[in-house]
């Protein structure tokens, strides 16, 4: 996403970012959350890789911005052409916390002992490095029949017990026994079972003057932040749950951000950087507390916009503009979806009660952006509607489609809602979150179209934290930056212009009464929230760089500067010019309705396909 955190109770929500899927590792295939030890082992069959569809058919049936309600502008300058994304580190995200400091990955060292931050006293050297490449062999191994055995150069009790903790402390995953052969004690080290490993984290030894989170900075390269702390988790060997984070973030970019982890030592995840590729942790610390939505204040956006056809004195207007006067708040396309099958159009099936169409929008059959298992999945439920042989389709059960499915055969198809609640909570609110998104929008930019860049009597002002009213003298004192819009809910008030009518009439059209928002599934009940019309965004900077190499990267990452690779050189002179755009932004605010603002153009992957010719080969 641009931004995060989720519109529950009066505040914006979490938006991933919904880009091209790039192959993946198995442990990454699908987004959800896995399933407690007791429903499903950590471990999924193997699954030969399969050949995903082009970009360009995928994107044949995705959504345009008109399709999502975005359709006014703010500025008067003339729109150029640019491509966004075409390369993924062409967008760096980095967080700015809640003390208004933006989080970077700039330290990888473990902290010291005399912090007290030593999970137990491990000395790594009692493991020679041939026995360290064998034991990070065997973990990154999917084969559960490998063992790694060590010999003990000095058979005592207190030997023993350094090899089983250096084992367990860095080689997550891994466990160890003692076992005797012709008079010799050896250790044996082997996999940790997949139900067992998921129990709650180790807490012998754990300190007790150190706090029980260690907090860390994820950086992140083409995967969303869920995928990356399924990763973790897995490799970890356990819950994703016990991960806390301040926002989500896209999943075709480089970002940066704060994560927490319960009673999980810094020895532990700093290790995993030896194991995974495209993440990196760092900036290790302990505290207290875990990290929740919303504490954040915003992100830090670096941009690069490829192939512009546009003059200096373009680019110098249009981001004046965007610096002086800001942008429209839409909520962007992520926010909806890049199937056949917008999120909105099941999240107003949940509203309306209605869970024949929740399952038939989310097993039927849709064109393109999918790959032979899913489409013969959907295929089996549109012609038998047997959940049991549906599922036998899909080698990898945690997708959104197969714990839909587990549940209809665990609770029965007569017991969709409860079916239904198989699929993780927070996924299940995103797509009533991006219903009130698709209200919001168009109820936006009906406002603009009515009445301007002007405060207006009967708009909506926040004071104190609650929504007030204008008056016609009030209005004058105000400009469009102070005006709100409500998200629809049962605990929000509307404009009382001619737009707050406007509310009412697409939700009747929809199904759903304005003045009962609750539903009778408590987590489904939408209390509302209120979103600032116009965003100006802070610190803004931009420059025209010439290239002549679409794979030359232009802007310099942690990691980089970190490897202590050299930055970008830019050529005095190029066939191409890129726009490299740096500002900050709220959080829940999407960059690419900034960069919409600048290039006055569909932003929609769909239009960007056709634009990005390097993406279709």
């Amino acid at each position: 996403m641009d931004s995060e955190v989720s519109p529950g109770e009066k505040r914006p929500s979490p938006d991933g970012d919904s880009e091209p899927p790039a192959k993946r590792s198995k442990a990454l295939e699908d987004r959800a959350e896995p399933c407690p030890p007791e429903e499903e082992e950590l471990e999924e069959e193997d699954v030969a890789e399969e050949e995903e569809p082009s970009f360009a058919e995928m994107m044949k049936h995705g959504l345009t911005e008109a399709d999502v309600g975005i359709h006014n502008y703010i500025s008067q300058h003339q729109g150029f052409t640019g491509v966004l994304k075409e390369r993924y580190s062409d967008f760096v995200v980095h967080e700015i916390n809640k003390e208004g400091k933006m989080v970077c990955l700039d330290d990888l060292s473990i902290p010291s002992e005399a912090e007290g931050t030593s999970e137990v006293s491990v000395d790594s050297q009692v493991l020679t490095d041939e026995q360290k490449k064998q034991l990070q062999d065997l973990q990154l191994t999917r084969n559960r029949e490998e063992r790694v055995e060590i010999e003990l150069v000095e058979d005592t009790k207190e030997q023993r017990t350094l090899l089983h903790q250096s084992v367990k402390l860095l080689f997550p995953g891994l466990e160890s026994k003692t076992e005797e052969r012709d008079g010799k004690k050896i250790i044996v080290a082997y996999h940790a079972a997949g139900k067992r490993a998921l129990a709650a984290p180790r807490k012998h030894s754990w300190p007790k003057n150190r706090g029980s989170y260690c907090h860390f900075v994820l950086y992140k390269e083409n995967k969303d932040t869920m995928e990356a702390i399924n990763l973790l988790s897995r490799f970890l060997r356990v819950r994703p749950n016990i991960f806390s984070y301040m926002g989500t973030k896209d999943k075709r970019a480089v970002t940066v951000q704060e994560i927490a982890v319960q009673k999980i030592s810094a020895e532990r995840l700093s290790h995993l950087n030896k194991c995974l590729m495209n993440l990196k942790l760092g900036n290790f610390c302990y505290k207290n507390h875990p990290l929740k939505l919303g504490e954040l204040q915003g992100n830090h956006f670096s941009l690069v916009l490829r192939n512009v056809s546009c003059s200096q004195e373009q680019v110098s207007e249009a981001m004046a503009s965007l610096s002086q006067n800001g942008f429209i708040n839409y909520y962007g396309m992520q926010r909806f979806g890049t199937t056949a099958v917008p999120t909105h159009c099941v999240g107003r099936a949940i509203l309306e009660n209605n869970w024949s169409e929740v399952v038939d929008l989310m097993l039927k059959p849709r064109p393109g952006a999918e790959n032979g298992h899913m489409v013969a999945c959907r295929k089996e439920w549109a012609e038998s509607g047997d959940a049991v042989a549906a599922l036998k389709k899909l080698p990898v059960k945690r997708s959104l489609e197969g714990q839909l499915l587990r549940g209809l055969i665990k609770h029965g198809t007569n017991n969709p809602i409860t079916a239904f609640g198989m699929i993780p909570r927070n996924t299940r609110l995103m797509y009533i979150h991006s219903y009130q998104s698709l209200v919001w929008n168009r109820m936006v930019s009906k406002r603009m179209e009515t009445f301007g860049l002007s405060a207006t009597e009967g708009d909506l002002v926040l004071k104190g934290g609650s929504a007030h009213v204008l008056s016609a003298e009030e209005a004058l004192s105000h400009t469009i930056h102070d005006v709100v819009m409500p998200l629809p809910g049962f605990d929000v008030v509307y404009p009382t212009h001619s737009v707050g009518k406007c509310y009412k009439e697409m939700l009747s059209a929809d199904g759903l009464d304005i003045n009962n928002m609750r539903h009778r599934v408590r987590d489904y009940s939408l209390s509302g929230a209120y979103r600032r019309v116009v965003i100006r965004p802070q610190e803004v900077h931009w420059e025209l760089i010439p290239y002549d190499d679409h794979r030359v990267p232009l802007i310099h990452t942690d990691v980089e500067k970190l490897e202590k690779t050299p930055a970008p050189v830019y050529p005095k002179e190029g066939k191409q010019w890129a726009l490299r755009m740096d500002f900050s932004l709220p959080s829940s605010a999407y960059a690419t309705m900034a960069v919409r603002e600048v290039l006055k153009m569909d932003t929609s992957i769909k239009s960007q396909t056709q634009l990005n010719t390097i993406w279709l080969k």
